[in-house]
C-alpha cells in the first residue's frame, strides 16, 4: 500500500534552516508529482510546494526564495530545503501524492520557528 512518512521536522530560531524528508513506497515514486503542504493550528491546510515527475518544482508566494523541494527518484523520497524560517511558518508539514483520484498524506512532521 501507499506509504508516506516525513521527518525532519524540530524546533528552530528564527532564521534558521531545517531540512524535511518525506520516504515513499508502495507506488512507482518516478511517475507522479509530489506535493508539500502545512497546517497551522486553527488554519486551514496550504500547499507549500510541488514538483513534477522531471523536477520542476513551483512554490507558494509565501515560501518562493525560502524553501526548496527537490526528489530523488532513486530514493523514493521528496525534500523540503527549508531556510530563513520565520515564526509564520510553524505548522505541521505534511507530504502528498495524487494516485488515481485519490489522495495519500503522510503524517506528517511538527515545524516549529520560535526564539
Amino acid at each position: 500500500q501507499v506509504q508516506l512518512v516525513e521527518s525532519g521536522g524540530g524546533l528552530v530560531q528564527p532564521g534558521g534552516s531545517l531540512r524535511l524528508s518525506c520516504v515513499t513506497s508502495g507506488f512507482t515514486f518516478s511517475n507522479y508529482g509530489m506535493r508539500w503542504y502545512r497546517q497551522a493550528p486553527g488554519k486551514e491546510r496550504e500547499l507549500v510546494a510541488v514538483i513534477s515527475t522531471v523536477g520542476i518544482p513551483n512554490y507558494a508566494d509565501f515560501v518562493k526564495g525560502r524553501f526548496t523541494i527537490s526528489r530523488s527518484n532513486a530514493e523514493n523520497t521528496v525534500y523540503l530545503q527549508m531556510n530563513s524560517l520565520k515564526p509564520e511558518d510553524t505548522a505541521v508539514y505534511l507530504c502528498h501524492v495524487w494516485i488515481g483520484g485519490s489522495d495519500y498524506w503522510g503524517q506528517g512532521t511538527q515545524v516549529t520557528v520560535s526564539s
